[in-house]
């Protein structure tokens, strides 16, 4: 009598979004598949330069504060302080991002929420086990 056999393997990892094209991601933050080319996130480049451009609008006094920015930009208050937060980023992470060398991990949602001004500590949140890039 032949019995039927099943055998299935778990793979930990998720999918994420880069640029427009899906990326595995294992659970230490690293891709699944290293590819040889950059992978350029439009999006998290056009915000980080929106927030430092708010960011120096605000310093040199084009706008008082984050709601007279918000009115004149026709956008809401909350979504621009969360932009002006991108310029206190770590440079090494803003260069990172931009060259496309960001870990696979780092998504629109981490910029995007709350994270600590220190930059060492930046490093340590955003690139997990290393400390640094």
């Amino acid at each position: 009598m032949k019995q039927d056999i099943d055998f299935s393997t778990h793979v930990p990892m998720n999918f994420r979004r880069r640029g427009g094209k899906s990326v595995m991601v294992m659970p230490d933050g690293s891709r699944a598949v290293q590819r040889r080319e950059v992978t350029i996130d439009n999006s998290m480049i056009k915000v980080i330069a929106r927030g430092f451009r708010w960011q120096r609008m605000l310093e040199d006094g084009d706008y008082t504060t984050l709601g007279d920015l918000a009115k004149a930009e026709n956008l809401n208050p909350t979504y621009i302080s969360r932009l002006v937060r991108l310029a206190l980023l770590a440079p090494d992470i803003v260069e990172a991002i931009m060259v496309g060398l960001q870990p696979a991990h780092l998504t629109m949602k981490d910029l995007m929420g709350p994270f600590p001004a220190e930059w060492a500590k930046q490093r340590a949140r955003f690139y997990p086990g290393s400390g640094a890039l």
